[in-house]
């Protein structure tokens, strides 16, 4: 019974938000529901303790993030570097290659560090400005960014220093390199076979005579050829932030340390604050920080005269998008915490070969909590020494372990309650109804991938 009351909140939460209902107003619903059906006096303080507690701790944490990523992909769209950056795309690769150009960019900041959050609210202007251009349906845009940013970079690329890629080396004491033949092949296929959906996605709509369409949610400012900015320097604030979060992610441990104390005259007492954890999201602020002052000072003329109106709605996109994926957060610690989510975890224990356990049980939970990190993390807490322990027994290497957990996290996490997916439409000003259906497709061969380089690796044995 309490499995079945966990699938009824979650599917009750997909349905509203393929609907087109606020997740902000619902999350918070679905999870109390499943509470109420547990546990009815525990309502008030689970919603208190648990919901509130961990959504406030994502906007404490993420906000910043979200509002400079905001404000700087607002800034790339009103100063012309956009529209610049687009003719320079299409010069390069071809008309035809539009959807290859976009999720390259996508590809090459997520590999570069940049969160995946910041990619959505940068490149979206890029690729409205390019869609629009060659009239390509606005529809295709979220399911061409997820390619370029919630997949191959993400997690399967070896070296990638994307979060889904990390928390692995914690429990496998592997590094962020592991098994790089797997993650070059599984890589590989999804962006093929990525590309290949997308390129029949945009034929058939080009058969069908269907058009960019008519769009006024979160549409970029029109601007004219005139005086645009060279393509190299309109591509300078991109590459600013890709260089300076790698250099920040080493600069910011050596001059705090692992923890430094704040004491300020009008402190009571000193404060110490844990560096390590943040030194990822702190090396992002900084780095978009020195992305929008790049574009500021390149495009201080045009962008001036209207940074008031864009300023503003760049902080309301942020605003909306941040507490999307904040109450997303809540729902996810509410479930996790229940008894039926424990009887999940259970009988994802008894699968027999130790790959396909480890790929079931991080992609479900992911799926479940609607995080690729949240739900990897809860499975490694819970079972990393069980899995290291059938490794073993197996003759597996940790590596292999390491590269399987770390893709099939970014599996079924991308169901119609993810956080990313959410914050994509919303950015987009798209519904689920209207793009989703891309993104769930992507989602379904990055399922898959998983389980072909787990083949790959019991065939051949090379990792």
């Amino acid at each position: 019974m309490s499995f079945l009351i966990i699938l009824l909140s979650l599917g009750l939460l997909m349905w509203l938000a393929y609907r087109g209902h606020s997740v902000i107003l619902f999350a918070p619903v679905a999870a109390l529901l499943a509470v109420l059906l547990t546990e009815p006096a525990l309502i008030a303080p689970v919603y208190a303790g648990v919901f509130m507690e961990k959504m406030a701790q994502f906007v404490k944490l993420y906000f910043p993030v979200f509002m400079l990523g905001a404000l700087f992909g607002k800034l790339i769209e009103i100063s012309g570097f956009a529209r610049s950056t687009v003719k320079a795309a299409i010069a390069l690769a071809g008309r035809q290659q539009a959807m290859l150009s976009i999720v390259v960019v996508c590809a090459l900041l997520t590999y570069g560090g940049v969160s995946l959050f910041v990619v959505v609210f940068a490149v979206y202007p890029l690729a409205a400005e390019l869609f629009r251009q060659l009239d390509i349906p606005k529809r295709l845009i979220p399911g061409t960014i997820a390619l370029g940013a919630f997949s191959f970079t993400m997690d399967s690329l070896p070296g990638t220093p994307q979060i889904q890629n990390i928390i692995p080396t914690t429990f496998f004491h592997t590094t962020t390199w592991a098994a790089p033949w797997l993650g070059v092949i599984g890589g590989t296929l999804i962006f093929v076979s990525g590309m290949t959906y997308l390129e029949w996605r945009r034929r058939a709509a080009a058969a069908a005579s269907e058009g960019y369409g008519q769009h006024v949610l979160n549409e970029p400012a029109a601007v004219g050829d005139a005086e645009l900015p060279k393509a190299w320097l309109a591509v300078a604030p991109l590459l600013v932030v890709a260089v300076f979060n790698k250099l920040m992610t080493g600069w910011i441990p050596a001059a705090y340390g692992k923890a430094t104390t704040v004491s300020l005259p009008g402190m009571a007492h000193p404060v110490v604050a844990d560096v390590a954890p943040m030194v990822a999201i702190w090396s992002v602020e900084a780095a978009l920080l020195a992305g929008i002052f790049t574009v500021l000072v390149f495009a201080w003329r045009r962008v001036s005269q209207a940074f008031v109106e864009g300023s503003k709605a760049a902080v309301g996109g942020a605003l909306l998008a941040a507490m999307n994926t904040a109450s997303e957060y809540g729902f996810g610690a509410v479930i996790a915490a229940l008894p039926g989510f424990v009887v999940v975890a259970d009988a994802l224990r008894a699968i027999p070969n130790p790959l396909v356990n480890v790929a079931v049980t991080v992609t479900s939970l992911a799926g479940i909590t609607g995080s690729a990190s949240g739900g990897m993390s809860i499975a490694l807490a819970a079972m990393a020494a069980q899995f290291i322990e059938n490794a073993q027994a197996a003759n597996i290497p940790l590596e292999v372990l390491h590269r399987v957990a770390a893709m099939a996290s970014g599996g079924m996490d991308t169901l119609p309650h993810n956080g990313a997916v959410i914050t994509l439409l919303a950015v987009s000003g798209l519904t689920h109804r209207q793009a989703y259906r891309d993104i769930f497709a992507i989602t379904c061969i990055k399922t898959l991938a998983v389980f072909v380089v787990i083949a790959v690796y019991l065939l051949t044995g090379i990792y």
